[in-house]
């Protein structure tokens, strides 16, 4: 790797819509690096995941990950906050010369996102539908900041349950139940979130009837291609406080782009570079 070029990559599914590159290209141009941030699809490349990463090993200083390769990713890194390892997923990993160390930059993302919007506002009783990778990371970011309840679905209901065991564990204050039917789940929810695809494109769709939403305060979508999903429409149709996927992408960006360089962003300058974009 050349010492005067910062590689950058990306690995996940459907990602042909991302704009991660463009954040991490202007990103190295305000700071003064150039920066190349590949889109790396396994499928594209006609390997698995274990083989796309060991490249990346050999060829980045650093990579995301995004769906649905998180959890699989943080098998395969040493993950230094005890926080982190009990959320069992990362999306952004460094290429140490003792081995890739993970972080994410979801969690944490997502408290920036949160506090941005609602301030000191806790989160109340919420249902979050998707306990994959990024759901994880929320689920860990709502206890943070100070939920009382956090109902979980998902297809797969053994996802759920561990998720539910590891928050458990991790923040015994709050109140953690697996249930079957988002539209039953939701009944007296304060928050609703989308941490599923349904809603980026190629995965069109919504988990959670508009009539469902009746009643609650606010809604995140993890989705942020399109910023403007189905979910997130209907949500506000409803009269709810809605908490875009584009500022999880934001925050959770910035936060990597510090990890990567070493090196702290103008936030507001990057905020109106890409939203010019």
């Amino acid at each position: 790797m050349h010492s005067d070029i910062l590689r950058l990559g990306l690995i996940g599914d459907n990602i042909r819509a991302s704009r991660s590159p463009l954040l991490h290209r202007v990103a190295g141009e305000m700071l003064g690096l150039l920066t190349t941030y590949d889109s790396l699809i396994p499928a594209d490349l006609g390997q698995g995941f274990d083989a796309v990463f060991a490249e990346c090993a050999r060829r980045y200083r650093g990579i995301n990950v995004t769906y649905p390769y998180k959890e699989i990713a943080a098998r395969k890194v040493a993950v230094e906050d005890p926080l982190v390892r009990g959320i069992g997923a990362v999306n952004t990993v460094l290429f140490e010369a003792d081995g890739p160390k993970g972080h994410n930059t979801d969690y944490t993302g997502f408290r920036a996102a949160y506090a941005r919007l609602r301030s000191a506002a806790r989160p109340g009783t919420v249902l979050m539908i998707g306990t994959g990778g990024v759901g994880r990371a929320v689920g860990f970011g709502l206890a943070g900041e100070g939920a009382a309840a956090l109902r979980l679905v998902d297809r797969d209901p053994a996802k759920a349950e561990a998720l539910a065991a590891a928050l458990h564990a991790a923040a015994p204050g709050m109140r953690v139940e697996v249930h079957a039917d988002a539209a039953a789940a939701a009944i007296g929810a304060d928050g609703l979130i989308n941490c599923t695809p349904l809603g980026m494109e190629g995965h069109p769709g919504t988990p959670l009837a508009r009539a469902a939403m009746a009643g609650a305060g606010w809604a995140f979508d993890a989705v942020y291609t399109p910023e403007q999903t189905r979910f997130l429409t209907e949500a506000g149709a409803e009269g709810l406080q809605i908490l875009s996927g584009w500022e999880l992408y934001f925050h959770q960006g910035v936060h990597a782009s510090r990890l990567f360089t070493g090196r702290s962003l103008d936030e507001d300058a990057l905020r109106a570079r890409l939203r010019d974009g």
